[in-house]
């Protein structure tokens, strides 16, 4: 079972993916995050980002990939829908698939300014299942 959600923070959003896998779970995170941007279902998975990065743990390897979702859709201005994230040795090797912003189509909300480390937690759960959450400043 694979999912996310968001959870409640002071200031800023909580973001919280679930899945069989860490890789599963980064990919829900990355979900997560979107919709706290624009609606995601309604943006077209029909160019893919390659995205690679290395942390030394687990914790580090989210926020990292995470802040690099969060430039690609900057410096591109681009919104994501899909991802398929492979993690081996904390190195992670994604594709993100998306189309070009366009305001008047995708009604961004909100712009994420970059994954914290308030709430940082990258783990398995009691059923087994991972878990990756954090906080997104906003």
């Amino acid at each position: 079972m694979t999912d996310w959600e968001h959870f409640h923070h002071v200031a800023d959003i909580g973001i919280r993916g679930r899945g069989e896998s860490m890789a599963e779970a980064f990919a829900q995170t990355a979900t997560a995050l979107m919709a706290v941007v624009s609606d995601s279902a309604g943006v077209r998975p029909d160019y893919p980002v390659r995205i690679e990065c290395e942390a030394p743990d687990s914790e580090l390897l989210l926020v990292d990939w995470l802040n690099r979702l969060i430039f690609e859709m900057a410096v591109r201005r681009m919104l994501f829908s899909a991802f398929e994230v492979s993690i081996v040795d904390h190195h992670l090797v994604a594709t993100a698939w998306g189309e070009p912003l366009v305001v008047s189509t995708h009604h961004p909300v909100v712009e994420a300014k970059g994954a914290t480390y308030t709430e940082l937690k990258v783990c398995r759960e009691q059923d087994g299942l991972w878990l990756a959450q954090c906080v997104v400043d906003l």
